[in-house]
């Protein structure tokens, strides 16, 4: 799993869920895609729910719900997802021999995730180790989980202080990590030579320490000035910026080095996926 609304692997194949109601959803043309290895999914779709709705009278499309997805172009879409019992039904009406091993993965995603409420210590297990899986250092996935735990703390906060939209919560970060590293997330994307992955999971210690710093600040200073709406917080985000941003100055001129790096964890994660295929 790389995130609660993320990506699942199956064989080596990339299945698209989200978590809806209490419930994983999964898209049902990636599930398509993997049991029938067709060349056009959706086309594959739209007749099994035909040929079904003229066979037996039922109607495949009363198992999905419409929930937006990101697509190869980046952007969401409305795509056909299905719960897990839901999904389950589906599968019965595809002829593949994949389709009883996909199942038992499919019921274990399911019933781990309900674990995972109940104890989310569980949660923070399985992540060490996927990170661990794909090579990275104790040390790291230790100031890692860290890290997702202050800014859990900071998004939670933000929620409390009327910040609504995705892009609000998009702009309060870009002004932490510019008044921190002087780099927009995407700016700092690029300077690492990366696209779709995920920027902290590339971030080096100090880089991880950084951003902590300056979200832990930013916490810490909406919450002593109880600031109250996007404006108010973009200014408590950039205060809480330039805290981390001044102790990043004052180590790179004691240490002659910069904090930000072009480098990444590509090799670990492209041999992650290599593994996975072949497994």
């Amino acid at each position: 799993m790389d995130s609660k609304d993320a990506l699942v692997v199956f064989e080596g194949a990339r299945i698209r869920r989200k978590w809806n109601d209490d419930h994983w959803y999964f898209s049902v043309v990636d599930v398509v895609r993997l049991l029938t290895d067709s060349v056009d999914p959706k086309d594959y779709w739209y007749r099994l729910k035909k040929r079904e709705s003229e066979s037996s009278g039922i109607e495949l499309s009363t198992y999905c719900r419409q929930l937006k997805l990101p697509s190869s172009d980046g952007k969401n879409y409305n795509t056909d997802c299905a719960n897990t019992e839901s999904m389950f039904r589906i599968i019965q009406s595809i002829p593949s021999p994949k389709a009883e091993p996909f199942k038992r993965w499919l019921a274990k995603v399911g019933y781990e995730r309900v674990q995972e409420i109940e104890d989310p210590e569980l949660a923070q297990k399985r992540m060490k180790e996927i990170y661990k899986l794909k090579g990275y250092s104790d040390d790291w996935i230790e100031k890692r989980v860290r890290g997702i735990a202050i800014r859990d703390e900071l998004t939670d906060e933000w929620d409390k202080r009327g910040i609504e939209t995705k892009r609000e919560y998009s702009i309060l970060t870009s002004e932490i990590s510019k008044a921190t590293f002087g780099l927009t997330p995407g700016e700092y994307k690029k300077y690492k030579g990366l696209k779709q992955q995920n920027l902290r999971d590339h971030m080096n210690d100090l880089e991880l320490i950084f951003t902590m710093l300056g979200e832990a600040s930013t916490t810490k200073i909406a919450r002593n000035k109880d600031a109250l709406g996007f404006d108010e917080n973009k200014g408590a985000a950039k205060e809480g910026g330039t805290v981390a941003g001044v102790a990043r100055e004052e180590l790179e001129r004691r240490s002659g080095e910069k904090v930000a790096s072009n480098e990444n964890y590509l090799n670990l994660t492209e041999k992650k996926s290599r593994k996975q295929v072949r497994d």
